[in-house]
């Protein structure tokens, strides 16, 4: 909470250094922010004085880069700000180990691999140093793999930590959480088993998107298409009169797994085969020709084979026209090693053979060779580019098999799912706004309810036991569940309820369902995880639904669409009441950083060399949603600006301006016109900063406060130098002081979201607590101050004492150089504020007179007659 109260807080003296820096500042404060508890969130506390935020859990096992700083420091440039406003901000920190890359990092890292049906050894240790050759590395049940991952996430976490720490985040660090600790297995398990018991999970044999590689079943969500070269094959199918009929195709190897034909039913060249029957070439299967509105006339020969299944279309073909299911390809990316029962013939059989047990790739070229040895083939294949459907983790193209998998429904078959789930994006404000119709076209656009069971050995195991029959099959439709209380479970290792271990896999006991979920099933629960959802709920109504879910753009198809999904099922709301939206971090050629392409910059060298407040400032400069260059150029100037807060802050508190001079309602003591043309030009940017803030526009922020600063100290402090020493008497000097006291005052708490550091150690030179503990600056207190006052009177004077300067420049003298005459020439608006600063003006210009004349146009300063130089002595 913000610390409101002006003029209580003053240390018993002003201790400003010698030789301000901000090297090591980012130690030395972060060890005593974290010592005295500055950003700790109180859980003593009602749901309206919190912000929430839904932090994205980092993966702690994956490379840092710069991307790191930039989206986590506009989050917490949101955090700083909204805990000055007063609220009780609960700011956790998450790591993301429940995945592909951790569990990478974990086999390779000890050497070991992961099968669930090996029991738990609570004695095992993973060899110093893992074996060379994999066939060598130890096999480890799930438990003992996820021991290995935690040990190993303690190391990795740590260097996130620290990194985040030395960017200044404000972080509560005792609010923390693994995606695969025993809380987040038992919260992801008991959201399933919710779903389950409600009717919005099940299961269902249907064709699944498949990696061969990770041998596992993909959503759609985490489909990538990818360029990739292919061909087009024409050859044709026969009809019972013997005439031919042409299909092109891109998948030849398929041809044995044609269940029918499709045409456009407005294509006049098919209308008479619907319904007919055509046999295939090279096997001799009969399939039957369909009309179908999805089927293209302009493409290729206007006539397509539906195989089960080449791609998604082939799905909608099979599943609307009720299609036989004729699976070659199986879960190992291979064909079947024995022909299918539907090819009938020896011939077919024998073609068969001939592609029997081969990768998909060696299979084409196996029924390409048999084409063209028979002369089917019909001319030579046209080569295209296409795009091709691959998991975003994976480097073959996916397959489409038909298993027996878990779904989470999404409104991919339900439409009025789909219609509710669109309404929930209109209870979020998205910023920008109009990342809102990436999540809405998301949703029109899927084709399925939502896979979430992976054939993976390391993840949240699916909670479920299936009763085996007396000829010791699984009886599907009946699971045996865990109760509550037995959260988190592991089939493949605990007992199923009302069993003990040895009637596992035997007729009439057990089996354990070998799947784990989606890493995206958990990640979408963050909020119930750290929110305590299911074990604390009198705290989870105090943060639920959050305040605030940042995340980058790329991600909302998956984390905020299915984060969605989750909270409308199991709380009938939406999960937050705002979505920050980070946009990708370029390299100096606008191309998107990445590990993969080598542009990736380490973030601890860019913090050494330029400091937190630098990199903070250039993070952010960039707008929610805005792609952003990595711009040294503008770190350079955080850290200009920075430096500058510091030497203007010495050089104000130097002149004698204490806490005591702050305004903090009375504002008798401000009586000179340009120390009121401050204040009112400082009341305008804290509300339009303000405004800024309360829109989510922090970079709007940052630019009107930076402003405001440049012109705090090139113009005003410069003018004011003579009063503030005391030339013009006891009123002048307090008048001047309290001016400064209250923009020093304000200008520190306004960029403290942004400049963290510089900040709070200006603020202890004068002030104690700390700055990231004290309220935002509001004008009120300002309001007797700037009553009738001209903003433009410090813009216009210092306008005309940069006239004066570059008179001295073009003269070759030095500013300090006596100004005999000047004439300064601006409309009679101007002449009037240049009036009310004229003796800041004469004394800053050290100019002896200066005349006002009245003219159109801009400001100009003319006629300066300088003091004639010295002439150097004879010798």
């Amino acid at each position: 909470m913000a610390d409101d109260t002006l003029g209580t807080d003053t240390p018993a003296t002003v201790s400003v250094p010698d030789k301000p820096a901000l090297e090591g500042l980012e130690e030395s404060l972060g060890r005593r922010w974290r010592e005295e508890g500055t950003y700790k969130f109180d859980p003593r506390t009602t749901r309206a004085d919190v912000y929430s935020i839904d932090t994205p859990p980092p993966t702690a096992s994956g490379s840092l880069h710069v991307g790191h700083m930039f989206s986590y420091t506009q989050t917490d440039v949101l955090a700083r700000y909204q805990r000055m406003r007063g609220m009780n901000v609960f700011y956790p920190m998450g790591w993301d180990d429940n995945g592909l890359p951790t569990e990478r990092r974990v086999q390779n890292y000890y050497g070991v691999r992961c099968d669930p049906k090996i029991p738990y050894d609570p004695a095992y240790r993973a060899p110093e140093q893992p074996a060379k050759n994999q066939r060598d590395w130890d096999v480890v049940s799930r438990r003992n793999f996820i021991e290995l991952c935690e040990e190993l996430a303690l190391e990795d976490e740590s260097v996130f930590e620290h990194l985040f720490s030395t960017l200044g985040l404000s972080v509560d660090w005792d609010l923390t959480y693994r995606t695969i600790d025993d809380t987040s297995r038992a919260v992801s398990q008991r959201g399933f088993l919710r779903n389950l018991a409600a009717g919005d999970a099940y299961m269902a044999e249907a064709p699944t998107l498949w990696d061969v590689t990770f041998r596992t079943a993909v959503a759609q969500a985490e489909l990538e298409d990818r360029e990739m070269p292919g061909a087009y094959y024409r050859y044709p199918f026969f009809a019972e009169d013997g005439t031919k009929v042409y299909v092109e195709t891109t998948r030849p190897e398929l041809l044995a797994a044609c269940s029918g034909l499709v045409a456009n039913p407005d294509d006049e060249r098919y209308r008479p085969l619907f319904g007919q029957k055509v046999t295939s070439p090279l096997f001799g299967v009969e399939v039957e020709v369909f009309p179908h509105a999805l089927a293209k006339a302009d493409k290729g020969s206007g006539i397509a084979m539906v195989c089960t299944f080449g791609d998604l279309n082939d799905v909608t073909w099979w599943r609307e026209l009720r299609l036989p299911t004729r699976a070659i390809i199986g879960r190992d990316g291979r064909v079947a090693a024995e022909a299918p029962e539907w090819i009938t013939t020896d011939a077919g059989r024998a073609a068969f053979a001939e592609i029997a047990g081969k990768t998909v790739f060696s299979a084409k070229e196996g029924v390409v060779r048999l084409l063209g040895e028979a002369g089917l083939l019909d001319g030579e294949p046209k080569k295209i580019t296409h795009p091709v459907n691959f998991f975003e983790k994976g480097d073959k193209p996916l397959e489409i098999v038909s298993s027996r998998q878990w779904y989470i429904r999404n409104g991919g078959r339900d439409e009025d799912r789909r219609k509710r789930l669109i309404a929930r994006g209109h209870e979020i404000e998205f910023h920008p706004a109009f990342m809102r119709s990436r999540y809405e076209n998301w949703i029109s656009g899927l084709n399925g309810d939502w896979l979430v069971s992976r054939q993976r050995f390391f993840g949240v195991p699916i909670p479920v036991w299936y009763p085996l029959g007396a000829d010791g099959e699984p009886d599907y439709d009946h699971p045996i569940l865990p109760t509550d209380e037995m959260l988190p479970v592991d089939p493949a290792a605990d007992a199923a309820p009302g069993f003990d271990e040895s009637r596992r896999d035997q007729p009439g006991g057990f089996t354990g369902d070998a799947d784990v979920l989606d890493t995206w099933a958990t990640s979408s629960l963050t909020p119930q995880i750290v929110g305590r959802w299911s074990r604390d709920e009198e705290f989870f109504s105090k943060v639920f639904p959050f305040d605030l879910r940042p995340q980058g753009h790329d991600i909302i198809r998956t984390w905020l669409f299915s984060s969605a999904v989750r909270a409308d099922s199991l709380h009938g709301a939406a999960p937050w009441k705002h979505a920050a939206i980070s946009g990708w971090i370029l390299d100096p050629d606008r191309k998107k950083m990445s590990k993969s392409k080598g542009n990736v910059v380490v973030p601890t060298d860019v913090l050494e060399e330029f400091g937190a407040d630098a990199v903070r400032y250039w993070a952010a400069s960039a707008k929610l949603g805005a792609d952003t260059a990595y711009e040294i150029a503008q770190m350079k100037i955080g850290r200009r600006l920075a430096i500058k807060l510091l030497n203007a802050s010495k050089f104000v508190l130097n002149l004698g301006a204490t806490e005591s001079n702050v305004l903090a309602g009375d504002a008798s003591v401000v009586t000179n016109g340009l120390d009121r043309s401050l204040l009112a030009r400082l009341a305008q940017v804290l509300e339009e900063a303000t405004r800024a803030f309360d829109a989510y526009d922090y970079a709007r922020a940052l630019s009107i406060a930076e402003s405001f600063f440049w012109s705090f100290t090139d113009d005003y402090v410069e003018l004011i130098k003579d009063r503030a020493y005391g030339a013009r008497g006891e009123a002048e000097q307090a008048s001047v002081l309290a001016a400064l006291a209250t923009t020093l005052d304000a200008a520190l708490r306004l960029f403290a979201p942004f400049l963290p550091f510089a900040t709070e150690e200006v603020w202890g030179w004068w002030r104690g607590g700390s700055v990231h503990r004290a309220a935002w600056p509001t004008a009120e207190h300002l309001a007797g101050a700037v009553e009738g006052a001209d903003a433009g009177v410090l813009p216009t004077v210092g306008t005309a004492l940069g006239g004066i300067r570059k008179a001295k420049s073009e003269a070759k003298v030095k500013q300090r150089t006596e100004v005999l005459s000047g004439v300064v020439t601006a409309p009679e608006a101007q002449l009037e504020q240049l009036r009310a600063g004229l003796g800041d003006l004469l004394a800053a210009g050290n100019a002896r007179d200066l005349t006002l004349a009245a003219g159109t146009g801009e400001l100009v300063v003319s006629d300066v007659e300088l003091v004639p130089a010295e002439e150097p002595a004879q010798a």
